[in-house]
């Protein structure tokens, strides 16, 4: 009797130390957790909602860059196009999600 009772002590004394050797463990991960979330995650998310609020602010006559690094004006705007005048006749079709950035007019007036 003193054996069984001895054995439910020692297996209640043990069971918390593995609770709390878990304890170290669990706050390890919802640290890397946060830390993916804020350096990785969030950041991300913050520039593709940029982008999105660039290219729906797209119009016509805006200077563009591509992602390829070509350089032209819009001329005509689709909802998934963007037709782009290069040089004196030259127009290309890029995907509107590929234009890059918008020079600004102080960019487009230095040159």
């Amino acid at each position: 009797m003193t054996s069984a009772l001895f054995m439910i002590l020692q297996a209640a004394q043990t069971a918390p130390g593995r609770r709390s050797s878990m304890l170290p463990f669990i706050i390890q991960l919802v640290a890397i957790i946060f830390i993916f979330y804020f350096l990785l995650i969030r950041p991300q998310r913050k520039l593709a909602a940029k982008h999105q609020d660039l290219l729906s602010k797209l119009a016509r006559n805006d200077e563009v860059v591509t992602e390829g690094g070509i350089i032209g004006t819009v001329v005509h705007l689709e909802d998934d196009r963007v037709t782009l005048r290069t040089g004196e006749n030259t127009r290309i079709i890029v995907l509107r999600s590929k234009i890059a950035r918008v020079l600004s007019g102080e960019a487009t007036e230095s040159k």
